[in-house]
């Protein structure tokens, strides 16, 4: 067996090489750095000799190393040419790419890395290609055992070359065209991160696949401290819980979510109250919930936490005392990590293809809003603010009452704006929350004052919405006539 090995990342080679040679496995080169090293190693690897030209570029693009690795060796008419040609068969084809990935540019453009894995997966029913040093171990304890790779193995690590090098066309590709958001042909490529341990119902198989070059993703630095597998909803709502948090400022703040939708969000002085807030802002659906917060659990809050059915509890850190009580609970999840970055495309499913857009990145700022009528103080612009940014993460048509920077009441999902209002106003009241003085925040406008007149007759002070429906005119009159303000901020937000 005769083993052609060119790689950049020596990630494990070492081991692997000698491994190989071990084995009785001729170790064969095409000269360059990786040579070099297996020469240092003490290894006496055979060198192709094939001309090198244009400063190295042109290289392994020779028949010398494509015959050797393309050839079907049941073929009489392949075999003849390579004794012919005095070609020696390659058996195993271990190429690793360059980095272009973390480092792009022109140079990190791999040509013939490529080409020798295509050939060496192309011929899968000869040949072995090895393009992930994850993979040394598996390959050496199969030669061990059985002195030759089963087809069911060759097979698979050909599909996982043509994975590979699809990924690492893609993200040239993404590269060459710049700030285009929408190309002629939309190639993402994703690496699989995590076997969770069922979808969205229990007979459903389910995985978490990362972004191949993505900067940051969902799972990144984070890490499980105790509790089940995780699942496809737990991280659905994660994602869910994470992206509101990141947009509730610098104060403590803790955002509960069930089924994608936040049903108790509060800032407030310490993570404590924001827990205590936050939860007592719908204790019913809270139930199973995932928590997400933006300073570390103590050893008090830990306490009371461990007190309620948690599914996810997220944090960017836990004193040990707290850890302690939240690992008295064996199923919950615990999970450290950082803060999220937003950002980025999202798409959605839909038959025969997908919908792409910009992620919704934009929060407007207090300056960019408009008070068109009614008076609003420092508190009631903080509450109308909070109310916005937990209302843009909540399922179309969105309806949040909020107080004092506590959410109290949620109306998500609605295909009537007047049934959300409704909703959220009924959710609020069966919980105990005053709503003298509450706010309400709206994902889109108000085509009619009937929406806000619901919140006014049970004591809402304001509401934010983005305007711009031809009865505008007729809503903000109806707000002012209650004597509540009323603000614009000139920009929906559906969620969907």
């Amino acid at each position: 067996m005769r083993a052609l090995i060119s790689v950049y990342d020596r990630r494990g080679l070492e081991v692997f090489a000698r491994e190989l040679a071990e084995l009785g496995v001729e170790l064969v080169t095409t000269g360059g750095s990786t040579e070099t090293y297996l020469r240092e190693l003490g290894l006496d690897p055979t060198s192709i000799e094939v001309p090198q030209m244009l400063g190295g570029r042109v290289k392994t693009l020779h028949p010398r190393v494509h015959a050797g690795i393309l050839a079907r060796r049941d073929l009489e008419e392949d075999v003849a040419t390579l004794v012919e040609t005095g070609i020696e068969p390659i058996d195993l084809v271990v190429v690793n790419l360059y980095p272009f990935t973390s480092d792009p540019g022109v140079e990190l453009i791999d040509v013939g890395g490529p080409a020798m894995l295509r050939a060496a997966a192309k011929n899968f029913a000869h040949v072995a290609a090895v393009c992930d040093p994850d993979d040394y171990d598996a390959v050496i304890a199969e030669l061990r055992e059985r002195n030759e790779l089963s087809a069911e193995t060759r097979r698979g690590l050909a599909a996982k070359v043509f994975a590979h090098t699809s990924a690492y066309d893609g993200a040239i590709a993404r590269w060459l065209g710049g700030d285009d958001f929408f190309p002629e042909r939309l190639v993402p490529a994703f690496v699989k991160e995590l076997e969770l341990v069922y979808g969205e119902n229990p007979h459903q198989r389910a995985a978490y696949y990362r972004g191949a070059d993505a900067a940051c993703h969902l799972l990144s630095d984070v890490e499980k401290l105790h509790g089940r597998d995780l699942s496809f909803i737990n991280l659905y709502d994660l994602a869910a819980a994470r992206g509101l948090l990141a947009e509730l400022g610098d104060q403590a703040a803790c955002v509960i979510v069930k089924h994608a939708n936040p049903c108790g969000v509060a800032v407030a002085g310490t993570v404590d109250e924001a827990y205590e807030l936050a939860y007592a802002g719908d204790p019913l659906s809270a139930f199973g919930m995932v928590i997400a917060l933006n300073r570390p659990v103590g050893a008090a809050l830990g306490e009371s936490l461990a007190q309620r059915f948690i599914d996810v509890l997220y944090a960017p850190g836990y004193e040990p005392a707290g850890l302690e009580a939240l690992q008295r609970k064996a199923d919950t999840r615990i999970l450290q990590g950082p803060a999220i970055e937003p950002g980025g495309l999202d798409a959605k499913r839909v038959p025969g293809g997908i919908l792409v857009q910009e992620t919704d990145s934009l929060l407007e700022a207090r300056d960019q809003m408009e008070l068109v009528c009614g008076v609003l103080d420092e508190d009631g612009w903080q509450d109308v603010l909070f109310a916005w940014a937990v209302c843009k993460h909540v399922s179309s048509n969105a309806i949040v009452l909020a107080r004092n920077r506590q959410a109290v009441g949620i109306g998500a999902g609605q295909q009537s704006r007047v049934d959300a209002v409704r909703l959220a106003v009924d959710k609020a009241i069966e919980r105990g929350h005053d709503l003298n003085g509450a706010v309400l925040a709206s994902d889109a406008f108000f085509p009619f004052a009937d929406g806000p007149q619901l919140a006014l007759e049970a004591g809402v002070r304001a509401v934010i919405q983005p305007g711009g429906s031809k009865r505008d005119s007729e809503v903000v009159a109806a707000v002012g006539k209650a004597g509540a303000a009323m603000v614009f901020t000139h920009h929906r937000h559906f969620r969907h």
